[in-house]
């Protein structure tokens, strides 16, 4: 019989010496944490005790530590809530181990030899070569966009300034699209299985070719045919009508197959390549035909699914692993399951629809967006006073309280301007175009139903607008007035974070009571490489919705669910109400618990002047944000107003465009560094929590909001990461490689010497669940390796050399010994995995260390 929160209780199993010493030995730990001496044996953890996950994992952690008593994880606590089920499920441990899940084993090989680590000169020479490419490749791409737009402006009529407009913006496309392939083409030729010491001149090579695939135009057609097309100039195999969604471009190309008609949904990973003890590791993945990968999923190295296999969503490929032909899995690392995935039935198609898509985009792309581009700049520093010098060759007195007066009013009208405009059209045009969308049709790929679905997705999911009211009353106005469905929404003052999208708002729905933390992506579309279908996604009431979660039309949770951070949510079996879900596959735990409802123990009135006061101070927050962007846009604006005029006597407008795009680089870092020392103090370590009604939780809110990291992200996998993290008040050590992390809280967080981050990883010092709050700090050992899409929760320490899994999730709390190997969804110790036991071995080995 299951309990009240449907976790399955084991029947005891008989009496013996062994179990009674094992649940003896259990007593006796959980009774030093908890610290009462009211524990028996079937004491339920959550119900009884008032345990929490966080007291949870400091008793795992400390089991783990003793030779008496065999090694135990969350799951295991979540499974079997009291010690005599925990321990009678221990008995026979063998016996209990899941088998590993079916792969493809990787090829033999020998061991290799330890690498050598970088020398503190390799380190800083790949830095300098690395900042002056980011310094001189927007320099040199802005002062080709200003001699283009001199020569468009020298035009004699209008016909020839569109003309002109038509073959500047034409050739710069091109050129901005092919630079990457001839850079791959000729620094690295055809991508092969290696390992790449980080910091040597083979990984300069390999990082600009990289940034480079990273960094161009071609992001604009993901989920057209030119994208595919792209792909296949940079080497990789692209099959007939396979459909990419994902705008995470791969880097190996080379190494990738994607069989025909294959489908990858958004926010996909398959790079080709990994980061693990300071090496970078190339090797193959494969997609079969007609496979299906669900959305934010990861394929690691070396995996593939067979033809007409299916991931499903939140799942990961750990290396080595194989899906067969014709299966579905799921989960991290991805097992076996039987979900039906609702796929959307297929329909003909022949390569005309195709091209004529493709030619449609570059036509309006060339023939309208180009001209409309050139025309507005033309106009913008011919009318406007405070523009003048880009035109004019006479100089500017950057001493006069007249120059800096008008370009503060250019500045203010440009930006709230744009804000407002912005703010009209997002919750306008979509509506219109939506007139043209009916749900549950299935449409076919590369029509006007597709455009226009696309169309909707790109213009309502606005960065700015989500961060400036997230985390306050207003975000549930704003999502009303994209076209969500939010009647009868009680207000919490927190009910969305600042980063949600979704695929059509007009089909997205939550109901009253419910609260989401960041990352929320609503699934309302589903494809086939022929069709799609939009449908409505619906959140139930009372629900918390964790950090990272990609949450489909076809959702079994229904109310009063807690869904945790980084959930695959159910899409089978019955409908969850009044429990918590978990983990990837998702299992059942605790909906609360004593400790985090006292947190929001509050009476009606005072959470009504609770939330009163949260709307005035969230509303001061607003304003500094807006203060915050708009002083950064002016500042921007007089730095290349200064540098026109200091070097107007060189007479080369294109070289001070150039020369202040780069300074704008360095000033951004300057600026947003400040931004964070001045608000460092608002930050509230928490560790035992607090109520979202309370001032602590309002000020580390305004923290988020005026903070920003997407600057950071554009110093992905350089030493100069490193230093801004170290500006931004992280204790970070030497020689770290850091190709993807996020940190909201950077200076709860230590990072030790030569630690390997890879691409999207997150570490994270916060949580908040339901109307409660808490941070804690969190310590990442020296020469530690975090696996692409890992994520690393508050109060969480990990030994030296410890390695966490692709896309995994390591709970609130967890203790990792040093060297030690984790991985899955919640992360537990692993023994079975083969792919695991061998990070540091290749199928096919060749070395490019040393350059």
């Amino acid at each position: 019989m299951g309990n009240s929160y449907g976790v399955l209780i084991a029947k005891p199993a008989p009496p013996s010496a062994a179990l009674a010493e094992r649940e003896r030995l259990f007593t006796e730990v959980l009774t030093d944490i908890v610290g009462t001496n009211h524990i028996t044996a079937d004491s339920h953890f959550f119900n009884d005790l008032g345990a929490d996950s966080m007291v949870m994992a400091r008793f795992c952690a400390r089991v783990r530590k003793r030779p008496d008593l065999p090694s135990i994880s969350m799951p295991d606590i979540y499974k079997h809530p009291t010690i005599r089920t925990l321990a009678t499920a221990l008995t026979n441990t063998t016996a209990d181990v899941e088998p590993a899940p079916a792969s493809e084993p990787v090829s033999p090989a020998a061991p290799l030899e330890p690498h050598r680590k970088a020398r503190n000169g390799e380190y800083v020479l790949c830095g300098v070569l690395q900042l002056l490419f980011l310094l001189g490749y927007p320099a040199l791409t802005a002062a080709a966009w200003v001699t283009g737009l001199n020569w468009v402006s020298a035009s004699p009529g209008l016909a020839d300034v569109y003309l002109r407009s038509v073959a500047f913006g034409g050739a710069m496309f091109v050129a901005l699209c092919t630079l990457p392939i001839v850079v791959k083409w000729v620094f690295i030729g055809r991508w092969k299985p290696q390992e790449i010491r980080v910091w040597s001149m083979a990984y300069v090579r390999f990082w600009l070719v990289k940034t480079l695939i990273q960094r161009n135009p071609m992001v604009l057609f993901v989920g057209s045919p030119l994208y595919s097309l792209y792909l296949r100039a940079l080497g990789a195999k692209i099959g007939r009508g396979a459909v990419v969604l994902s705008r995470n471009l791969p880097v190996c190309t080379d190494l990738l197959t994607i069989g025909d008609g294959a489908v990858i949904r958004k926010d996909s990973f398959f790079n080709g390549y990994r980061a693990h003890d300071g090496i970078i590791q190339t090797g193959a993945v494969s997609i079969g035909k007609d496979a299906l990968v669900g959305e934010l999923t990861v394929l690691d190295i070396w995996t593939s699914l067979g033809d007409g296999a299916q991931l499903g969503h939140s799942s990961a490929l750990h290396t080595g692993q194989t899906v067969p032909a014709g299966e579905r899995w799921h989960g991290s690392p991805a097992k076996r399951a039987e979900t039906d995935p609702l796929a959307v039935g297929a329909r003909d198609m022949g390569t005309g629809r195709r091209a004529g898509y493709a030619a449609v985009q570059l036509v309006t792309l060339l023939l309208l967006g180009t001209p409309l581009l050139f025309g507005t700049a033309f106009l913008a520093v011919q009318r406007v006073p405070a523009l003048a010098p880009l035109v004019d060759s006479a100089p500017v007195s950057l001493t006069s309280w007249s120059f800096y007066r008008d370009t503060l009013i250019v500045s203010a009208v440009l930006f709230f301007g744009a804000a407002l405009v912005g703010l009209v059209s997002v919750g306008t045009v979509p509506r219109v175009l939506n007139l043209f969308i009916k749900p549950d049709k299935v449409y076919p790929l590369y029509g006007f139903h597709y455009w226009i679905h696309r169309a909707i997705s790109r213009t309502t999911n606005v960065r700015f607008f989500t961060t400036l009211f997230g985390g306050t009353s207003c975000i549930v106005h704003y999502l009303r007035w994209l076209g969500y469905d939010l009647r009868g929404v009680r207000q919490t003052g927190s009910n969305f974070g600042e980063m949600v999208k979704h695929d059509s708002p007009f089909l997205s729905a939550a109901g009253s009571g419910t609260m989401v933390a960041d990352g929320l992506s609503i699934i309302n579309a589903d494809f086939s490489n022929t069709s799609f279908r939009l449908s409505r996604a619906s959140i139930g009431a009372e629900n918390f919705l964790g950090n990272m979660i990609a949450y489909p039309a076809q959702s079994k949770a229904r109310d009063n669910c807690l869904l945790a951070t980084k959930l695959m949510v159910p899409l089978d079996g019955q409908v969850r109400e009044g429990v918590g879900l978990l983990g990837s596959p998702s299992f059942e735990i605790p909906r609360s618990v004593k400790r985090d409802q006292q947190l929001n123990a509050a009476s009606a009135h005072e959470l009504r002047r609770g939330l009163v006061a949260k709307n005035i101070y969230n509303t001061r927050s607003m304003a500094l944000f807006v203060l915050v962007r708009w002083t950064f846009f002016f500042s921007v604006t007089v730095v290349y107003m200064a540098a026109v005029n200091l070097l107007n006597s060189l007479g080369s407008l294109a070289l001070a465009v150039g020369l202040a795009t780069a300074g704008v680089v360095v000033f951004t870092v300057a600026y947003n560094v400040m931004i964070d020392r001045l608000i460092r103090r608002l930050q509230a370590l928490v560790p035992r929590g607090c109520s979202i009604y309370d001032r602590a939780f309002w000020r580390h809110e305004r923290f988020w909001k005026l903070s920003s990291l997407t600057y950071v992200l554009a110093f992905n996998g350089t030493p100069i990461k490193n230093v801004i993290w170290r500006l931004l008040g992280m204790r970070i050590g030497r020689r770290v490689f850091d190709d993807g992390l996020r940190v909201p809280e950077r200076t709860f967080t230590t990072i030790g010497d030569d630690c390997t981050l890879n691409a999207d990883t997150i570490v994270q010092c916060h949580s908040q669940e339901d109307g409660g709050f808490k941070s804690d700090r969190i310590s990442i050992g020296a020469g530690c390796t975090l696996g692409v899409g890992a994520f690393v929760h508050y109060g969480v320490t990990m030994g030296d050399g410890a390695v966490l899994g692709t896309s995994s999730f390591l709970m609130k709390g967890e203790e990792m010994p040093p060297d030690a190997q984790w991985s899955g969804n919640p992360a537990t110790e692993m023994h079975e995995h083969p792919a695991l036991a061998r990070l540091t071995e290749l199928p096919h080995r060749e070395h490019a260390s040393n350059g």
